[in-house]
């Protein structure tokens, strides 16, 4: 077999005659053009004389098939990366907070869940913090008759304390023998005036012949009191505030405009506002002495898981736990009311309205 160079510079194949021998035998040679069979092998190289052509088959050559894919760990990352190492966390996290939401035992939490409480914060005639905006604008009184919640005239006291107070030292005996038994302290806050309260022994021995009086909590049979000083843990402090130090979302707030005492579940202080202990309320005609007992038992009901009521027969004696600083008519108290979510339907504007009353127990019966 000879060869003649080609101008593409492929070789011209003659054929050679025929044997005589059987095909497939060992003198047999069989000649075969030159890539014939190789140029149209899938994957095979062709040259630069033949013209593209798409394949009929589109599946990769059994040589060139995808790897197996690999199992186990490996595997998992080389296909999903990251996201292998994400989704654990992920899932600890979602657990995390889960368990978090329902095992709140937060002071927030309990106060809110308590049967006949009020929110943290709780507002005793006042306004307690509250997450919803709502105007602070306060309504205006239905009737000139009705007593207003404006603080009277009179004399002159602290507006801003240094949000800080000081136990006023003291003990005292157990008053109440039956029900539970509340521990308190006695407090003041600092940069209070006392000089014309009677110092921190006077405000101290108000609060103490108020509840261990006869028509007090304490003898109702349902709880039992008693003073303890800075060395013991009380139950709630009572603490002789400064409006301003008052007006602070984490202790009372102001949401409604007038001054006001309040009970601060989430710190356990009954706040007791200067401003009110100084001058009183108009609904009390003047009986200063009678008003202190009135926010004294007010707020310590709060302390003991009382809520608000209104008026409940038409010229009868307000209940201890009527905002009585706000006036003794429930259609006035219940317009203020409409401005704070937690007191919002405690008093029916029905139109009744009470006499002034301090006491839990008016008849010390």
């Amino acid at each position: 077999m000879t060869q003649d160079g080609r101008a593409d510079g492929r070789g011209a194949v003659r054929k050679r005659p025929r044997s005589a021998a059987p095909r497939g035998s060992a003198g047999t040679v069989r000649v075969r053009r030159l890539g014939e069979e190789e140029r149209y092998k899938p994957g095979g190289r062709r040259t630069t004389a033949e013209p593209l052509a798409a394949s009929w088959n589109p599946k990769p050559p059994k040589g060139r098939r995808r790897k197996q894919k690999r199992q186990g760990v490996s595997g998992l990352i080389g296909t999903y990366g990251w996201r292998v190492y994400a989704l654990p966390i992920l899932l600890v996290l979602t657990a995390l907070v889960a368990v978090d939401i329902a095992g709140d035992d937060s002071p927030d939490a309990r106060a809110a869940n308590a049967p006949g409480s009020t929110a943290p914060g709780a507002p005793g005639d006042g306004t307690a913090p509250s997450s919803t905006q709502l105007s602070e604008k306060p309504p205006p009184p239905l009737d000139v008759n009705i007593p207003t919640a404006d603080l009277p005239p009179g004399g002159d006291f602290t507006q801003v304390g240094a949000n800080t107070w000081r136990v006023v030292p003291g003990t005292g005996p157990r008053i109440g023998n039956a029900g539970k038994l509340y521990k308190y302290a006695i407090e003041i806050e600092d940069g209070i005036d006392v000089a014309t309260l009677g110092g921190d022994d006077g405000f101290a021995k108000l609060v103490d012949s108020t509840l261990a009086e006869p028509r007090g909590w304490a003898r109702s049979g349902q709880v039992s009191v008693q003073r303890v000083d800075g060395n013991t843990k009380p139950d709630f402090r009572i603490s002789l505030t400064t409006p301003g130090t008052a007006h602070r979302d984490n202790l009372c707030g102001h949401r409604i405009q007038y001054e006001s005492s309040c009970y601060n579940r989430v710190d356990d202080r009954v706040v007791i506002n200067l401003a009110r202990w100084v001058r009183g309320a108009l609904a009390f005609s003047g009986d200063q002495l009678g008003y202190k007992q009135y926010a004294i038992n007010h707020e310590v009901g709060h302390a003991f898981g009382q809520g608000h009521l209104g008026c409940g027969n038409n010229g009868a004696l307000a209940p201890v736990m009527m905002q009585q600083t706000f006036g003794v008519a429930n259609n006035y108290v219940a317009l203020l009311n409409q401005v704070e979510p937690s007191n919002k339907d405690k008093v029916k504007a029905d139109g009744k309205v009470c006499k002034p009353n301090a006491w839990p127990n008016p008849t010390g019966s």
